[in-house]
């Protein structure tokens, strides 16, 4: 019996040689193939692609939206200044030393603190003054309806 024994024992694997196996296969498959890296590479340009037109447009129209609030502010900022002062300002800078506005605003489009300060007869005024009637951006370029950013 002791001889079928031994003789099972040096027919069959070492004790340790399955380990080995397995190890062998483990360092073998440990990386990612060039065709798994490549399908990864492609879907992720497919998802950026995708994304990035989505992103750029909610950029745009915040944007749109933030100057359509700055002009916003600035026309009612002229007209509590001319009912409070019983005349017109003459620039947006009187309204910014007056209080009316923190600082002079930035137009989010031409990202410039630049505005067209269109100026008229006050009619508050009894001599004929001129003064700021209407603030518009000078941004060139339509908004993503069409819409000259200079007729907001």
């Amino acid at each position: 019996m002791l001889s079928g024994r031994s003789s099972a024992r040096n027919t069959s694997r070492p004790a340790n040689a399955g380990s080995q196996i397995a190890d062998r296969r483990s360092s073998i498959q440990a990386g990612f193939s060039l065709l798994e890296l490549m399908i990864a590479m492609f879907i992720l340009i497919i998802l950026i692609s995708v994304a990035l037109p989505t992103y750029q447009k909610s950029v745009q129209h915040a944007r749109e939206t933030v100057l359509k609030e700055n002009l916003w502010q600035m026309r009612r900022s002229i007209d509590q200044y001319s009912s409070d002062k019983g005349k017109l300002p003459t620039s947006i800078d009187d309204l910014v030393s007056a209080k009316y506005l923190r600082e002079k605003p930035v137009d989010p489009i031409s990202e410039k603190d630049e505005w067209n300060e269109v100026q008229g007869d006050d009619p508050n005024s009894s001599e004929g003054a001129q003064g700021l009637l209407e603030v518009k951006s000078l941004a060139e370029g339509d908004d993503s309806e069409g819409v000259p950013f200079s007729k907001y």
